[in-house]
């Protein structure tokens, strides 16, 4: 499916391919930088214009597979950069970098289209009030609340949860908030994209919901450029439409990886670690489009592959840069059975203040945080001398902690086939005071067992 709008008459031919590194000449006049262009005999190949080499030749990169194409086959330029479809026809659809359906449900037809390359808000229409985005799931409400509007990055290697998480911040936002969901998936595997798509038809949420996938067997030059073509369609939803979008990016570190595939196929010099120069300024290209007006808001989940565990990873320090809450995931706690797996004392959020949080959360969160940090100092004595060998105070905060920790774990929707145990949604309110009543002694009495995956604390009486 083509976009309508009318193709240049600007024609070149190819110099030189190298892999998805192609050069091609223009004898009339130079096409404009992120242009796109159309090589082959049938225009099968896509390419996007990254350099001008000379007066005649541009170097681009091919977002789709290079074999067939030889040197002085055709190349058109289209005038334009690419575009991607944008409009409520998109919703229950999938889509991939180009704007065309990958859900074998047949065409759009009479659709506006937009270039994926959009400047960012500015800051005079930038909304500066700060507001709690509720997500239903007990332990990001209370410790790490996301913000309308913000940007919330699961950080966590892999196999800890991240795409399962993701999973329940969709169910619970459509069901919860009647808002629009856009899925994006950047370098991920197709088999995600597939149970994703079935999951969501079977959760009767796919109507509120777009999915754009640049997947893992795509060449590097369309994962990069599959997170811009979501966050256009999800500003169409925010300006025109004046919806909240909640728009889910798994994984911000596929989109890096691609940029340091396309950087090393351009030839330039590597930076730390590896990485590509230009790391920074393409992560924050992305990342500040992502923000609310004050008639709509972008709230961004992303997660966040650490490669090894390390946090100190270039991409990983720079993606914390941009975000209002970091929601980290434990190897550890996952191992110990607390799902969802997230570190309390590592996760962090902006939002956590009395002013924008209120009083009450504030301080029940600090105290939560309180205990199970004295615990975690706690955990070596006992391994060495036994629970016997604490003070009386010293057993409180171990039997509160332990019940904490089991209260902050929940059944989720999206697990259901593998659990048999059925989904839990908890209010902020709610689990602000199960937290409060383990704080206070109430089930002291209570095996701790009896908190395990549960979801408001009336659950343990049951």
């Amino acid at each position: 499916m083509q976009n309508p709008t009318e193709l240049s008459s600007n024609a070149g031919s190819v110099v030189s391919i190298r892999g998805s590194v192609v050069d091609v000449r223009f004898p009339q006049h130079l096409p404009g930088y992120l242009s796109r262009l159309d090589a082959g005999e049938d225009g099968s190949v896509i390419i996007e214009v990254i350099a001008h080499l000379n007066a005649e030749v541009v170097r681009g990169i091919a977002l789709t597979p290079t074999s067939g194409l030889a040197r002085g086959a055709p190349v058109v330029d289209l005038g334009r950069p690419l575009q991607v479809p944008v409009g409520r026809a998109l919703l229950g659809r999938m889509f991939n970098v180009f704007g065309n359906p990958i859900d074998q449900q047949g065409g759009l037809t009479e659709i506006a289209w937009r270039s994926i390359h959009q400047a960012a808000i500015p800051l005079m229409q930038q909304s500066t009030e700060s507001e709690i985005l509720e997500t239903g799931i007990k332990v990001i409400d209370v410790l790490t609340p996301i913000e309308r509007g913000g940007k919330a990055g699961l950080f966590g290697g892999a196999g800890v949860g991240k795409t399962v998480l993701i999973t329940e911040m969709i169910h619970n936002m459509v069901s919860q908030h009647q808002g629009i969901s856009l899925f994006c998936g950047v370098g991920e595997r197709n088999r995600e994209a597939e149970e994703l798509y079935r999951e969501m038809q079977a959760a009767g949420v796919l109507d509120h919901t777009v999915m754009v996938f640049g997947q893992m067997n795509e060449p590097p030059g369309a994962r990069f450029r599959v997170g811009h073509a979501a966050l256009t369609m999800a500003e169409y939803f925010r300006d025109e439409l004046r919806q909240d979008v909640l728009l889910l990016i798994d994984n911000i570190f596929r989109f890096i990886q691609a940029g340091q595939e396309v950087s090393g196929l351009m030839g330039e010099l590597p930076s730390r670690v590896g990485y590509q120069p230009t790391l920074a300024t393409e992560l924050a290209a992305l990342e500040e489009r992502i923000t609310s007006t004050t008639t709509g808001a972008i709230t961004s989940v992303q997660a966040v592959y650490v490669p090894a565990d390390d946090f100190t990873d270039p991409a990983a320090v720079h993606t914390f840069g941009h975000l209002s809450a970091s929601i980290v995931l434990s190897r550890k706690r996952a191992s110990e059975g607390f799902y969802p797996a997230v570190d309390p004392l590592r996760s962090s959020s902006k939002m956590l203040m009395p002013a924008i949080a209120g009083k009450r959360h504030y301080e029940t969160a600090l105290a939560v945080r309180q205990t199970l940090a004295l615990y975690e100092e706690l955990k070596d004595m006992i391994a060495m001398l036994g629970m016997a060998e604490l003070s009386t105070s010293d057993r409180q905060i171990v039997y509160r902690a332990r019940r904490l920790e089991r209260f902050l774990t929940q059944p989720f929707f999206s697990t259901e086939q593998f659990t048999n145990q059925p989904g839990r949604l908890v209010s902020l309110e709610n689990a602000l005071e199960g937290c409060d009543r383990i704080l206070n002694d109430e089930f002291a009495d209570q095996p701790e067992s009896a908190l395990y995956m549960i979801g408001d604390i009336a659950e343990v009486r049951s």
